[in-house]
């Protein structure tokens, strides 16, 4: 079992990331238990929006194509097959006993590259609440991490059996709905406290620090999400962030494996496809209602993120989902 990161050369990437060590013993039967219960529950659906609040289980029967998307912040694990994910310039490639954790919303291009209809890609996706990563750091008394620096807010991580476990037993709830919320929260409280003292908590307990370079960033974040239509100035994001603009620059860029401008466009760009997609907006039209003063700067813009113009790659994503409805 692996977790790659490459840059967009294709050469190894330098990370610290532990994933890749030797799997804990037991971990095998626990990711084959999980996988089990995710493949009875998944059946003839791809995607399964579970009544656990925040918990999705996902399936599929064929590699996928690349799909654009925003990752919110979550933890994601593979009990089979396996995932390519991209950010920025970097590939994050990684399989069963592994967890990808992200910490601050990250526009990403993911695709499933291992699954076949005898054994079909299983994976599942929960949402961290920020505000309770905060509450549980207070009551365990988790110290800050001791690298201040910020770091990229998405890595690979071990999984163990206990994390396994939590799991396995937030999956079981689906036969119990009437336990769900009373039984729910605590195994999702479990869960993100299992993340906080594994090999990858320090990224989480750096965002959840108030007054850390990495929360500074991951406000400013969350404020792009709502204005990212407007001009920016990396001054004034600088302000908001309380640093200079070279610190905060350099900040955002290991947070996010891009430039604040970077960051804007791909959030234009899948907005801008949302809205094409659903209808309500031509190519140029959805140009200027993200933000773009030139429909051929968009199409351009739109073409090199995509691989495709506008009105093409919507006829396909179009076909796409006709093909998979049916």
């Amino acid at each position: 079992m692996q977790a790659n990161v490459t840059g967009s050369g294709g050469e190894a990437m330098k990370t610290d990331d532990s994933a890749g060590n030797p799997p804990q013993p037991g971990i095998e039967g626990a990711c084959a238990e999980l996988a089990s219960k995710i493949a009875q529950k998944s059946v003839g659906a791809e995607v399964v929006d579970t009544p656990v609040v925040g918990l999705t289980l996902y399936r599929r029967e064929q590699p996928s194509d690349p799909v654009s998307g925003l990752y919110e912040p979550s933890v994601c694990l593979v009990v089979q097959g396996a995932k390519r994910v991209e950010l920025g310039s970097e590939t994050i490639v990684y399989d069963p006993h592994r967890y990808l954790i992200t910490s601050v919303r990250l526009p990403t291009r993911v695709q499933v590259i291992e699954a076949s209809p005898q054994r079909p890609y299983l994976g599942l996706r929960l949402l961290l609440d920020q505000q309770e990563l905060s509450r549980l750091m207070v009551d365990s008394q988790l110290p800050p991490p001791k690298e201040q620096k910020s770091t990229r807010a998405m890595a690979v991580g071990d999984a163990t059996t206990a994390l396994m476990s939590a799991f396995s037993r937030l999956i079981d709830l689906m036969d119990a709905p009437q336990d769900i919320p009373i039984l729910a929260p605590t195994i999702q409280r479990e869960i993100i406290y299992r993340l906080l003292v594994g090999d990858q908590g320090g990224r989480l307990r750096q965002i959840a620090s108030t007054g850390s370079q990495s929360n500074q960033i991951a406000r400013v974040l969350d404020w792009l999400q709502d204005h990212f239509m407007q001009p920016l100035r990396i001054e004034d994001l600088a302000g908001r962030a309380g640093m200079s603009a070279s610190t905060f620059h350099q900040h955002f860029r290991a947070m996010t494996a891009m430039s604040p401008l970077q960051y804007q466009k791909q959030l234009r760009l899948r907005e801008a496809q949302r809205l094409m997609l659903t209808g309500q907006h031509d190519a140029a039209s959805a140009s200027f209602e993200v933000g773009y003063e030139s429909p051929s700067q968009f199409s351009r813009e739109y073409s090199r993120l995509f691989g495709a113009p506008p009105l093409r790659d919507i006829n396909r994503l179009k076909q796409q989902m006709a093909l998979e409805a049916g």
